[in-house]
């Protein structure tokens, strides 16, 4: 008995000296692991992408007021959980993207990111400057009037080293062709208070505002075919500019 009882009570002498010899690092993992589990319990989680029977259901305002709600969710660090494996696998069954968003090729502006979208949420073109040609018209028309998208989106951003380059009036290879569709809006920011210089970034900014804007002028203009629908109301055609500052995308309606 006197045996059995020195037993025990080593072992409950063993038992508590590895418990306070344990990694405190492994608790708060386990803490942290199950606080994530229960935040993304609470959660929507997208398996599905959208279906045309839900793109058909969209009108151009409701789109833009989805990106707007991702981007608030962007902005609180509150993205939608989704299980990227399923929306892989339902993808392939077609694409009924509700926007299209013409963007610069900048890398530190994630479209699907800044906007919480997803896989088959949005056509997304990329170019330095967010300007069009004839090839990017031809892929807007396609992702609308083809596709049914219902928001053509051109995205500036602050700090836009094509609008920079513009400004500096840079002249190298290609590169000068693509800057000569920015220069309007240079021209369009004389009206602009401060020093017009490539390093004064409230000017740079209002550049690229009015770029935007004139992006959204020659889709109209260069093509008929989505100015049509832009003016039967089945597409809407906005500006908006992305602020590398804090996240935040601002509609100019």
């Amino acid at each position: 008995m006197k045996h059995a009882l020195t037993v025990f009570f080593l072992c409950i002498f063993i038992s508590v000296l590895n418990s306070s010899c344990k990694d405190p690092s492994e608790n708060k993992r386990a803490d942290l692991n199950n606080k994530n589990d229960s935040t993304a319990k609470s959660k929507t989680v997208r398996y599905k992408v959208i279906s045309a029977a839900e793109q058909a259901a969209l009108t151009p305002d409701l789109v833009m007021q989805r990106l707007k709600d991702g981007n608030k969710r962007f902005l609180d660090s509150d993205l939608t959980v989704r299980d990227h494996s399923s929306l892989i696998q339902d993808a392939r069954q077609g694409q009924f993207p509700m926007a299209v968003i013409l963007s610069c090729m900048d890398s530190r502006v994630p479209v699907e990111d800044v906007f919480d979208c997803a896989i088959g949420d949005l056509f997304v073109c990329r170019v330095a400057g967010n300007v069009v040609n004839a090839d990017m018209l031809g892929s807007l028309e396609y992702g609308c009037n083809v596709s049914g998208s219902k928001l053509i989106v051109v995205l500036g951003h602050k700090y836009c080293g094509a609008v920079k380059s513009a400004i500096k009036d840079v002249k190298l290879g290609n590169i000068t062709q693509l800057l000569q569709k920015i220069k309007p809006a240079i021209a369009q920011a004389a009206n602009f208070s401060g020093e017009k210089i490539y390093s004064n970034d409230d000017y740079v900014t209002q550049v690229a505002i009015a770029n935007a804007k004139n992006t959204v002028a020659e889709i109209k203009k260069k093509s008929p075919l989505l100015k049509a629908m832009a003016d039967k109301g089945q597409l809407k055609i906005v500006a908006a500019g992305y602020n590398l500052k804090n996240g935040e995308i601002v509609f100019f309606e």
